[in-house]
């Protein structure tokens, strides 16, 4: 009896990560027990609909098995987003292949879930540069806005002593003038560090507000689809802050669909995931993460160069943007004790939200 033999399935098994061994012609040859539950299937139903059946074919997975099987050699890539549309959701992962020397065309892929330690390291990052911007913002209506109003008045002013082709240049001073303050006065909102007032609030008649504004106005004649689990329960927090927020999320979605001329559609998505419990610095409580909203629209991604930043102030892709929104967006939702991300595809996008429940004093 060989028993190093024998042993080896119980130890690929017990491996705590996803491993999936995939065959020349991409069919799936073995999943351990992490992977099963990685992919919520089986792993006779993972064999049956091999690689392509539960991995879109534009996932870079793909490319990244081509490159192991052409170069023999592991290949890491970090930072990857798999969707599994059969499961739902995408996911963003660490990923290593591996080739097999014994087997032509066989590779062993392994995957690391990204944790949320990462996901709130990356949401530190993002409180640092809306501190900056509090700052700036602080300065610029010091600084800027007193002197500006002095600028305006005059320009009003001296209009009526001009001449009839002379008054549009004044016009435009006043213009350019409004057109500076408006941008300190969306600044301004960073400065806000008064705590939340905050209440149960049911989500989904948030988001039942947020999709009625954007098709009357914004999102008119783009399909939203709603995904919801009607079971999720209140989250503790600031209705109209929260609606911003989605407004905010819903209207870029619509921006990105109408840019590319080819229509698209938005969905929103809600789930309970059970999450991580941290703790709240200055309570004795912890607080849990398990509140899922997403706002998944087709169109055109988000660039890679942009990706990491797409939360930081004056980071944006739009030519006449401000890169203001979402940072707006990442303060709302840190406020809220919660968690943001994005995510994008070759024709699409998602933003994903974990929002907090605070358990009673005394609760585990």
């Amino acid at each position: 009896m060989n028993t190093d033999r024998d042993i080896r399935p119980a130890l690929l098994m017990a491996i705590p990560n996803p491993l999936v061994t995939i065959g020349a012609n991409d069919e799936i040859l073995f999943v351990n027990a992490a992977a099963e539950q990685f992919f919520q299937t089986s792993e006779r139903s993972l064999k049956r609909h091999g690689l392509a059946g539960i991995i879109p074919f534009s996932s870079p997975l793909f490319r990244l098995i081509e490159q192991v099987r052409g170069s023999a050699l592991t290949v890491n890539e970090y930072d990857v987003t798999i969707g599994t549309p059969r499961t739902g959701g995408e996911r963003n992962v660490d990923l290593q292949a591996a080739f097999v020397p014994d087997v032509p065309g066989c590779v062993i892929l392994q995957i690391w879930p990204r944790s949320m330690a990462q996901k709130i390291d990356r949401q530190l990052t993002y409180q640092g540069a809306v501190r900056t911007v509090t700052g700036m913002a602080a300065m610029l209506a010091h600084e800027i806005k007193n002197p500006l109003s002095g600028i305006r008045g005059a320009a009003q002013l001296i209009e009526p002593a001009l001449e009839e082709e002379d008054r549009a240049l004044t016009q435009l001073i006043c213009a350019e003038a409004d057109r500076i303050r408006d941008l300190v006065d969306q600044m301004e909102v960073f400065t806000d560090e008064r705590p939340l007032e905050r209440q149960p609030v049911n989500i989904h008649d948030v988001l039942d507000h947020v999709k009625r504004v954007a098709e009357s106005g914004f999102a008119s004649g783009i399909p939203i689809h709603e995904i919801y689990d009607p079971s999720l329960p209140p989250v503790l927090g600031n209705r109209d802050q929260l609606i911003q927020v989605l407004l905010n999320l819903v209207k870029n979605a619509a921006e990105a669909i109408r840019a590319t001329g080819q229509g698209g559609d938005i969905e929103l998505h809600t789930a309970f995931r059970p999450g991580v419990r941290i703790a709240v610095a200055g309570s004795p409580r912890k607080v849990s993460l398990p509140l899922e909203v997403k706002v998944r629209n087709t169109g055109s991604r988000i660039p890679d160069d942009i990706r990491p930043h797409i939360f930081e102030p004056f980071v944006t892709s739009k030519p006449s943007g401000k890169g203001l929104g979402l940072a707006l967006v990442a303060k709302i939702v840190r406020d809220h004790g919660g968690v943001v991300e994005a995510s994008s595809g070759d024709n699409w996008t998602c933003f994903r939200i974990l929002l907090p429940l605070y358990e009673e004093e005394g609760g585990k």
